[in-house]
């Protein structure tokens, strides 16, 4: 006899079927038993005669395989219930659970809820956290390549830091320095100039930044792409506006169960999203908010401050703050025409930069005179400088944290509970 999942009740109503999972739940009622049993796909409620089936000394989270009766039944788990006719033990729990996994919501601090991982997993919250986080990685893709994108993957070994500056982590290459990936920056570049014109990756970075933040993390998944004849940074932001869209119409068709689960409403994107000028929002942080210790950039503080505004201004749970200044972005960003200002943008989430993104220099005399301005050697990115030689398109492109994204999605109370298993600056295990 095949399996079946829980999900496929329906189909099999009043026929004798197999199901496989963990006891999520036992509830002993004299010569009545009712086991919830749990699966990938939901939990049924299963009914057993303790006569004939013996219980004794079966834990909760043991692993069974059950054969019974598929009934329709109007219980606290969904509609259908199983009349069990056999059970048999296909591993048992030894020790008790340190997490109780079968409760709605885990009572337990994160560091024990993080040091119990893929027990935590168990639980049904926050396993919903994690199959709404991967159908976000899959809308994304699925745009992407509906709009004439090539999914590349990229070297997270590398020479030099796309980024600049000295948060990288040293790797020994065979008695060579060479870092972890920062982001695959050069090579989404490179591949556009070599004629695919469109490419995305999802994979991750890391930045070797000693943070200890409810926002911050070492080691991440970055969702990245690069296109090419692009105007301005403009074509980006539109771009990245219906991408969201897209991302979120798709939340709702194929994650239904987990945003339930989870009680989130998905924000709805309707006449765009509002952008504002990084100088025009530090002029508005002053005003309204009597904020004067921003200059040319923007900290935590005025995030959450200027998010708050875009909500009260705009109804919008974005904005894009643009223009930032040449010192505060890497030595590939094209210059507008001040001169001091950049053709780049960030996109703030509820509180949060969820993107950076941007239109890049093209042609090879500029971008070689502007790693030099930026105390950079144009020798250390020879292999990456040298394609701009042979014509490249005016091109641009973003990445979104897919954690990140989730977090403030989902508001939760801490990145770290959109990551499945946590790189930080304390933590290299499970």
């Amino acid at each position: 006899m095949e399996r079946t999942l829980v999900n496929k009740l329906a189909n099999n109503l009043n026929k004798e079927i197999k199901l496989q999972g963990w006891i999520h739940k036992i509830r002993k009622l004299g010569k009545i038993a009712f086991l919830l049993l749990r699966d990938r796909t939901g939990i049924v409620q299963c009914v057993i005669n303790t006569k004939e089936i013996n219980l004794d000394g079966l834990k909760l989270e043991s692993v069974i395989e059950l054969t019974g009766i598929a009934c329709k039944s109007y219980n606290d788990e969904k509609n259908y219930e199983i009349q069990t006719k056999s059970l048999e033990i296909l591993s048992i729990v030894k020790e008790d659970i340190p997490l109780e996994v079968n409760k709605d919501t885990l009572d337990s601090n994160l560091d024990t809820i993080l040091n119990n991982r893929v027990l935590s997993l168990r639980n049904l919250k926050i396993n919903a956290i994690f199959k709404i986080e991967a159908a976000i990685a899959h809308g994304f893709s699925k745009f992407l390549l509906d709009n004439g994108f090539t999914e590349i993957f990229t070297p997270k070994i590398v020479s030099d830091g796309a980024e600049g500056g000295t948060e990288l982590f040293k790797v020994d290459y065979f008695g060579r320095n060479a870092y972890l990936a920062q982001s695959p920056q050069f090579y989404k570049q490179m591949l556009v100039g070599a004629g695919y014109e469109r490419v995305f990756e999802i994979g991750h970075v890391y930045r070797a930044e000693s943070h200890d933040s409810k926002r911050h993390i070492n080691e991440f998944v970055s969702l990245d792409l690069e296109m090419a004849f692009i105007k301005d940074e403009t074509d980006l932001i539109n771009f990245e506006t219906n991408l969201l869209k897209y991302i979120f119409d798709y939340l709702k068709t194929n994650c239904k169960n987990e945003l339930e689960i989870l009680n989130v409403s998905i924000p709805t994107i309707t006449n765009g999203i509002p952008m504002l000028s990084l100088s025009k929002a530090i002029s508005i942080l002053q005003e309204e908010y009597n904020k004067t210790d921003l200059t040319n950039d923007i900290d935590h503080e005025g995030e959450e401050l200027i998010s708050k505004y875009a909500k009260e201004a705009f109804n919008s749970d974005f904005i894009f703050l643009t223009h930032y200044p040449k010192s505060k972005r890497p030595m590939y960003t094209m210059p507008d025409e001040n001169g001091t200002t950049t053709h780049s943008f960030d996109l703030i989430f509820r509180g949060i930069e969820i993107t950076t993104g941007g239109q890049r220099i093209h042609n090879y005399e500029f971008l070689k005179e502007n790693i030099v301005k930026k105390g950079l050697s144009p020798k250390d990115f020879s292999s990456y400088l040298n394609i701009f030689k042979y014509g490249m398109p005016p091109h641009g492109g973003l990445a979104i944290g897919l954690e990140r994204l989730t977090y403030r999605l989902l508001e939760l109370d801490n990145i770290r509970e959109a990551v499945l298993f946590t790189r930080d600056k304390t933590r290299l295990n499970p």
